[in-house]
């Protein structure tokens, strides 16, 4: 749905209210079919206050469809400038393939049931992002500057709701907004 959108961002150019709608609509199987944890930890020095960690139910699912549509407009802010999105897009899957392989040996080392878990969803974002990162390299060998390849919006939703999936169903969305700061 989210190529569909940039693919009609291409041809008749749509507005920015329809950029928020389309990833919304489009996130949306995704957050109903989303099992994960709803709540998040609290850091240590809230800890006596608030606890280990706080259900946010509802909320966290607004959060997680804020992020489909924070991604895809993220890597679609820098189109037009020869290999900037694809770069931008290469450098971010990158880190998260290095954090997922970060997260797998430490989560290895502990060896617990809940740990597992976890290691298979960093599997799952490996398993998406490494085809993702060797398709985006070779298309930034073609779209660097001097451009020979125009990859317009529908590469950059696609790569950004790629980010947002992988984050989601990898359970680190929000160390996935880290990676979109610099």
């Amino acid at each position: 749905m989210v190529v569909l959108l940039g693919f009609i961002d291409d041809v008749i150019d749509l507005k920015w209210r329809h950029k928020f709608v389309v990833p919304t609509v489009a996130s949306l199987p995704l957050l109903v079919a989303y099992r994960g944890p709803l709540s998040v930890v609290v850091p240590k020095i809230f800890r006596g206050v608030l606890g280990g960690n706080v259900y946010l139910g509802l909320l966290y699912h607004i959060y997680m469809g804020n992020i489909a549509i924070f991604c895809t407009n993220a890597i679609n802010i820098y189109a037009g400038i020869n290999g900037i999105e694809v770069g931008q897009s290469f450098i971010i899957g990158c880190f998260i393939v290095i954090l997922n392989i970060i997260e797998i040996n430490l989560q290895e080392n502990v060896g617990t049931t809940e740990a597992n878990g976890y290691v298979q969803y960093h599997m799952f974002s490996l398993t998406i992002m490494i085809p993702f990162l060797f398709c985006t390299l070779a298309l930034l060998k073609h779209n660097k500057f001097p451009s020979k390849v125009f990859v317009g919006d529908t590469f950059c939703y696609c790569a950004g709701m790629t980010f947002a999936v992988v984050g989601i169903l990898g359970h680190f969305s929000k160390t996935m907004m880290l990676f979109f700061i610099p």
